[in-house]
C-alpha cells in the first residue's frame, strides 16, 4: 500500500494551524506532507505583525514550534511557492521546478492587498502593509522620509499608521468611507475613535479617497485626494482591504466566486473533491470569504477532519466575525449584529466623547443581545461575546455602564452557560475550561488564551481559586502581604514577624525552610527603609540566608564555589582583565565568559573566597551578586558609540541602571538588557526589564523570561528621555517587589497579576493607585544606602570566620584533604590555515 501524500499550498497562520491539525489527527503518521512557502520564512502571527516595530523580531513572532516539522516528518519549501496545478496528472509545479505529486491537495494561499488602480500607485516610496518583508522595506524607506499617509482606515491601516508614527513620520491617515474601521464600528464608535486617534497627533481624512499618487522623478511626492485638496507627503502605504488569492485555483479550472474567491462546501471541498481551500481565499458556503484568523482556523479544522476520515463534525458553515484589538493603544471591539442590521432592533448606548468611551448594545424587542461596539473600553467584550444570542441575566443598561455611575450589579463570567464560547480564536467553551485548574494548563489543553488573547481575563476568573494563599505552614500570608507588614509595622527581624504574624502553632518556633529566606528577602530588600543593617549577613539575618548568600558565592556541583564580579555594562579596563586573568591563574580556577557579559571564575574553595575577594576588591570589582535573589546584569550591545546601526548609547545606560539597582534583592533574580536599536543585539525582550533604544528615546519593556519556559517581555512605555525611563523602571521593580510572590518571575507575575499589563501601567505609569512617590522613595532609599557585601565582609574579621573548609579546622585547610581540579581549563588544538593572496587579493 502506497503511502498518501498530502500537499499544503501556502503557510500562514491558517496553513500552520491545518497541519497541527493533522498531526492532532496522526495523519502524519500514515500520509506525505508537502509544504510550499511562498515567503522566505515559516508561518508567523500576523495578526501581531506591527509588533515588529516594538522590538520584536521575525522569530519571535514564528508560530512553528521548535521542532515541529522535523517530529512529524513535514517536508516545508520555504521561499518555494506554487507556480501550477495539474488536476489531471494531480500534480503541483514549484517555482523552483520541483514538481510534487498529490493524493490531496489543500490550498492555503491566503490574500493579497487591494491597491487602488491610481496613477503613481508603482511610484518608489509606495508599499503595501502586509509581510515582514514589507515592513523591512517601510522602516528602511523611512529613514529618509518625514511624512507618511496611509490609504484606508481600516483595521490594518491604522496599525499601519500607528508604525509610521512609531518610525518619526507626521502620518495621516485617507479613509473613503465617512468613519474609521467601517466595517467594525458604527458611526458613533468611528467618532469616539477618530478623536481618540486625532489626540494622538495623526491627522485623519474620512469621506475622501486617493485620486493620484502625485510623484517627481519616479519618487512620491504628494498626493491628490478626491474632494479636491492636496497632500504633501513622501510616503504612501496602501491598506485599503484584501482580495483573495485564488488566482492558482482559477488557473487549473476550480469554481471560484463572482467576487473571487474559491468555492468550497460545508467540508471546505472545492469543485475538485480531492482539492480543499480553507482561510482568506476560500468562499464559504455563506458566501462569504472571511478575513480574520478564527475562521481560518476553523476552516483549516474542518478540512483536516474531513481529510483524516474521521466521524463529520458539523463542518464550516459560517463564522463569528467577532473582533477584539487594541489600535495606536485605543481599545476597539465588535461583535455580533453591530450595526443593527436586525428588524425590529433596538440601541442601548453610553457615549464618554471626553474620555473617548463609547459602548453600543444592540437587542431584541425581546431583550435578546444581538451585538454591540465598544471604543476606549472593552473590557467587558470577554463576557459580552459569549452572552450574543441569550436574554442577559440582567439589564443592558447595566452593561453598557463604567463601573461607580449607576452599574449596581457586577455580572461575572459564571453567569455565561457551559457551552458559551470563551476562546474563539481556538473555539473552546467555558466547560471545557472549566475542567483545567491553572491558566497554564488551560493553554496547554485546550490552546484557548494562545490566540488574539482577548479571552485571558475571562479565562481567569472562571478558574479556581487557590484555597490557602499562606505562604507556607507557619504563615497564612503570602509573600507581597508579610512585605507589607514588614514595611508598615518596621518590623526587623524573622522572629519578630513569626511571633507577630505567624500561624499559631508556629509562633516560637524556627521557621521552615520556606519562609526563611524569603522573609530574608523582604528584610534586606527594606532594610534601608525600616532601618535594619544594609549587611546580609549581620545578625539573625545570617541564619535566614541559603547557602549561596551565607557564603557570598555560588555553590557548585562539586562543593566549589564560583566567584562572579560586576562588570557594569561589559565595559571592562585591560588593567582589570590582567587582574581576573592573574586570580585564575594563581588559584588555579576554571574561567569562563557568560553570556551576561562578565567572566566568571569556577573551583574555588571556601576558604580561598576572601583571599581571592580581597585582589578583586583591591583592584575596583564588587559582588556581581551571581548567588542573590537579586540584579544579575545588565547586558548590553556596543551602542551609538561604535555601531553603525545604533541610535542611543546603550552602554552608558546600561552601566547607569546596573550601578542604581546592583544589589536589590528581590522575589526572584532578575535580568536586564539595554539595546542601542532595533535590532536588539543585547536581547532585551528575554530579560525581567529590557530597553530598546529608539530615534524618540528609548522602549521599555517587562516581564520577559528567557529560562525553562520563555517568555517574551511586554511594551510598557515608548520613547523614553533618559530620566522618564529610569523612573519608570524604579518603579516597576519596587512595585514587583511589594506584590510578588515567592520565587515568582517578573513574567509569571505579570501573567498573574489581576488586569496584566494595563493594569501595570494604570499603576506605575498613570499612578492609579498613588503609590509611585513611594516606590520611587523605596528605590532611591536602596541606591543611596548600597554597599558592596564583599567589601564590608573583609573589612571585618569577625564576618571572615564563617568562610572555612571545616568547621573543626578554623586555620589552614587540612593538608591531608586534596582538591582535584574536575575539569582543566579548555585548550583546544587550533590549526591555523592560512589563504595567500590570490589574484590581488589581501591575505586574511
Amino acid at each position: 500500500m502506497t503511502t498518501p501524500t498530502i500537499v499544503l499550498v501556502g503557510h500562514g497562520m491558517v496553513g500552520q494551524r491545518f497541519l497541527e491539525s493533522l498531526a492532532d489527527r496522526g495523519v502524519t503518521e500514515r500520509a506525505r506532507i508537502v509544504v510550499l512557502c511562498e515567503e522566505p520564512r515559516p508561518a508567523y502571527d500576523r495578526v501581531q505583525l506591527t509588533s515588529y516595530f516594538s522590538g520584536k523580531t521575525p522569530d519571535d513572532l514564528s508560530m512553528v514550534e521548535a521542532g515541529f516539522m522535523e517530529k512529524h516528518g513535514i517536508e516545508l519549501y520555504v521561499g518555494d511557492a506554487a507556480e501550477s496545478v495539474d488536476r489531471e496528472a494531480r500534480t503541483v509545479t514549484a517555482r523552483s521546478g520541483r514538481v510534487f505529486a498529490y493524493d490531496t491537495l489543500v490550498l492555503a494561499t491566503g490574500s493579497y492587498p487591494f491597491v487602488p488602480p491610481v496613477p503613481g500607485k508603482d511610484a518608489r516610496g509606495c508599499f503595501v502593509y502586509r509581510t515582514i518583508e514589507d515592513l523591512l522595506a517601510i522602516e528602511e524607506y523611512a529613514k529618509t522620509a518625514t511624512t507618511g499617509a496611509v490609504v484606508g482606515g481600516g483595521l490594518l491601516g491604522l496599525e499601519a499608521a500607528g508604525a509610521l508614527k512609531g518610525l518619526g513620520l507626521d502620518t495621516h491617515v485617507v479613509e473613503f468611507a465617512p468613519r474609521l474601521m467601517p466595517v467594525q464600528v458604527d458611526e458613533g464608535g468611528g467618532a469616539a475613535l477618530l478623536r481618540t486617534i486625532e489626540r494622538m497627533g495623526l491627522t485623519v481624512h474620512t469621506g475622501t479617497g486617493t485620486q493620484e499618487v502625485v510623484t517627481a522623478d519616479g519618487v512620491v511626492t504628494g498626493m491628490k485626494l478626491s474632494d479636491g485638496s492636496e497632500l504633501a507627503t513622501d510616503m504612501v502605504v496602501f491598506s485599503a482591504g484584501v482580495r483573495p488569492r485564488d488566482q492558482l485555483a482559477r488557473d487549473c479550472g476550480l469554481t471560484v466566486g463572482e467576487r473571487g474567491g474559491i468555492a468550497v462546501d460545508e467540508r471546505c471541498r472545492t469543485s475538485d473533491p480531492a482539492v480543499f481551500a480553507i482561510g482568506e481565499c476560500a468562499l464559504a458556503v455563506d458566501g462569504r470569504v472571511y478575513g480574520l484568523v478564527a475562521p481560518g482556523y476553523e476552516m483549516a479544522q474542518t478540512a483536516a477532519a474531513a481529510i483524516a476520515g474521521g466521524a463529520a463534525d458539523d463542518g464550516f458553515t459560517g463564522a463569528d466575525m467577532s473582533t477584539k484589538l487594541k489600535l495606536l493603544g485605543v481599545d476597539v471591539a465588535s461583535f455580533g449584529d453591530a450595526h443593527g442590521a436586525a428588524e425590529g432592533c433596538l440601541d442601548v448606548v453610553y457615549s464618554d466623547s471626553r474620555s473617548g468611551v463609547y459602548k453600543k448594545l444592540v437587542v431584541s424587542g425581546e431583550g435578546v443581545l444581538l451585538g454591540g461596539v465598544l471604543v476606549g473600553d472593552a473590557e467587558q467584550y470577554g463576557l459580552l461575546r459569549p452572552l450574543t444570542g441569550t436574554v442577559p441575566p440582567v439589564s443592558p443598561e447595566q452593561l453598557v455602564l463604567p463601573a461607580g455611575a449607576g452599574a449596581p450589579v457586577a455580572l461575572g463570567p459564571s453567569a455565561l452557560p457551559d457551552d458559551a464560547v470563551i476562546c474563539s480564536c481556538h473555539n473552546v467553551t467555558k466547560h471545557a475550561i472549566g475542567q483545567c485548574e491553572s491558566l497554564a494548563e488551560v493553554k496547554k489543553c485546550t490552546k484557548a488564551g494562545t490566540g488574539c488573547g482577548s479571552c485571558v481575563k475571562v479565562i481567569e476568573k472562571l478558574l479556581p481559586a487557590p484555597t490557602d494563599k499562606g505562604l507556607c505552614r507557619c504563615f497564612s500570608y503570602n509573600r507581597s502581604e508579610l512585605y507589607e507588614i514588614a514595611r508598615t509595622l518596621r518590623i526587623t527581624s524573622f522572629a519578630a514577624l513569626l511571633d507577630s504574624h505567624g500561624r499559631e502553632e508556629a509562633r516560637g518556633g524556627e521557621g521552615c525552610e520556606v519562609c526563611k529566606p524569603t522573609v530574608g528577602s523582604i528584610l534586606a530588600s527594606l532594610a534601608p527603609t525600616i532601618g535594619l543593617g544594609g549587611y546580609i549577613l549581620d545578625g539573625e539575618q545570617a541564619s535566614l540566608q541559603d547557602t549561596n548568600d551565607h557564603f557570598l558565592a555560588n555553590l557548585q556541583r562539586n562543593g566549589s564555589y564560583s566567584v562572579v564580579p560586576r562588570i557594569p555594562g561589559g565595559e571592562i579596563t585591560p588593567d582589570k582583565l590582567i587582574v581576573i586573568g592573574e586570580v585564575a591563574r594563581d588559584f588555579g580556577l576554571y574561567t569562563k565568559i557568560t553570556g551576561g557579559q562578565r567572566i566568571d571564575l569556577f573551583g574555588a574553595r571556601v576558604d580561598q573566597l576572601p583571599a581571592i575577594w580581597t585582589r578583586l576588591v583591591d583592584a575596583g570589582f564588587e559582588s556581581g551578586h551571581a548567588y542573590g535573589k537579586a540584579l544579575r546584569t545588565v547586558k548590553s550591545c556596543v551602542g551609538q558609540t561604535w555601531c553603525r546601526y545604533g541610535v542611543q548609547d546603550s552602554v552608558k545606560m546600561a552601566i547607569q541602571l546596573e550601578l542604581s539597582y546592583r544589589g536589590l534583592r528581590a522575589p526572584h533574580k532578575l535580568k536586564s538588557a539595554v539595546s542601542g536599536c532595533a535590532r536588539e543585539c543585547a536581547e532585551a525582550q528575554s530579560k525581567d526589564f529590557g530597553i530598546i533604544a529608539t530615534a524618540n528615546g528609548w522602549n521599555l519593556y517587562v516581564g520577559g523570561n528567557g529560562g525553562a519556559t520563555p517568555r517574551h517581555a511586554d511594551l510598557l512605555a515608548q520613547d523614553l528621555s533618559d530620566a522618564e525611563l529610569v523612573r519608570l523602571i524604579d518603579r516597576f521593580l519596587m512595585f514587583y517587589i511589594r506584590t510578588a510572590d515567592r520565587l515568582e518571575r517578573t513574567s509569571t507575575w505579570l501573567e498573574r497579576l489581576e488586569g496584566g499589563l494595563d493594569h501595570l501601567k494604570d499603576v506605575v505609569v498613570h499612578d492609579s493607585l498613588g503609590l509611585c512617590e513611594e516606590l520611587e522613595a523605596l528605590m532611591a532609599a536602596h541606591v543611596a544606602d548600597y554597599q558592596d557585601e564583599w567589601a564590608q565582609t573583609l573589612d571585618d574579621p569577625e564576618r571572615l570566620r564563617r568562610f572555612v573548609s571545616f568547621v573543626n579546622a578554623p586555620g589552614a585547610p587540612d593538608p591531608s584533604v586534596r582538591f582535584v581540579p574536575e575539569r582543566d581549563q579548555i585548550k583546544p588544538d587550533l590549526t591555523i590555515l592560512t589563504i595567500g593572496n590570490l589574484e590581488g587579493a589581501t591575505s586574511r
